[in-house]
């Protein structure tokens, strides 16, 4: 009976197989056939380029924000909690044009509200840089914390697809209309050579795979998706290892900030380094 059960498991699968196989090109034609978005008008005054950080109240995210600040851009600051965010509201008081809002990439309802808020507003780089670890005690083979691995994808590879996604009338409506995520060289499966960060890992190739779909998606409509990387970084999520192992934060920030500003709809797709050198997927 259980030979059967097997029998059965598997021709089930191959139905499947074969009916995704030949749907495939029904799908590609009818996503090439969508319909674009209603033409967006610019302001008749447009100003300043815009940016949106997620994650901005520390480490890379508040050198984003500062040094997007310093170019003279408005600067959609975006944290959890920003009355616990003391340098970033610092920055917001320095520059007039920095405002500071609270998003949670958790929270859906929240992300779509303040779209809503901004709806106006064109966004000329969306950039996803809020991201969690997970814990290298929870990431250990045999006793690995199954409620951790779903908050780091929740946090990670969810939300910058969601945010993108609430904020996407905003970046058509842009002059550089790029949506950028800061990923990991850990995302990078042919890079791996030894095993560890089993979630942590799992999501940085999950947004890798979002973003690149995402590419196809949007590219006829001239939206740019790149993914960057900061390399081993002096911040939070680091603690604990060597400084000599690790690249102070400005400097990261200043190889991504290079990158982000060379992607251009004929590179909309790449996974790049900080050398800006594609990465193996």
């Amino acid at each position: 009976m259980a030979e059967q059960d097997g029998s059965s498991g598997r021709r089930e699968f191959l139905r499947g197989a074969a009916l995704l196989a030949a749907l495939g090109p029904l799908v590609e034609r009818l996503s090439a056939a969508e319909s674009p978005l209603p033409p967006v008008t610019l302001p008749a005054s447009a100003g300043p380029p815009t940016v949106l950080i997620t994650g901005s109240n520390r480490g890379i995210g508040l050198e984003f924000a500062r040094r997007y600040a310093e170019r003279g851009w408005r600067v959609l600051a975006t944290c959890r909690s920003p009355a616990a965010a003391p340098e970033l509201q610092a920055l917001a008081k320095k520059f007039p044009l920095l405002s500071v809002e609270t998003l949670d990439v958790l929270d859906h309802v929240g992300v779509d509200a303040l779209a809503q808020q901004f709806a106006a507003l064109p966004i000329d780089v969306l950039l996803n840089n809020a991201g969690i670890g997970g814990g290298g005690d929870n990431q250990l083979f045999t006793r690995l914390n199954y409620d951790v691995f779903y908050e780091v994808m929740a946090v990670n590879a969810v939300g910058p697809i969601k945010v993108c996604e609430a904020f996407l009338k905003n970046v058509q409506a842009s002059r550089q209309k790029k949506m950028i995520t800061v990923s990991s060289s850990q995302g990078s499966i042919g890079s791996v050579d030894s095993p560890r960060l089993y979630w942590y890992r799992a999501s940085k190739s999950a947004v890798n795979m979002v973003m690149v779909n995402l590419a196809f998606q949007l590219k006829s409509r001239g939206i740019t998706i790149g993914l960057v990387t900061p390399g081993a970084t002096d911040t939070d999520f680091m603690k604990g290892l060597p400084k000599r192992m690790l690249r102070p934060v400005a400097d990261a920030v200043n190889d991504m900030l290079r990158e982000i500003d060379r992607f251009d709809i004929a590179r909309t797709g790449q996974f790049v380094d900080t050398t800006g050198d594609i990465l193996p997927w």
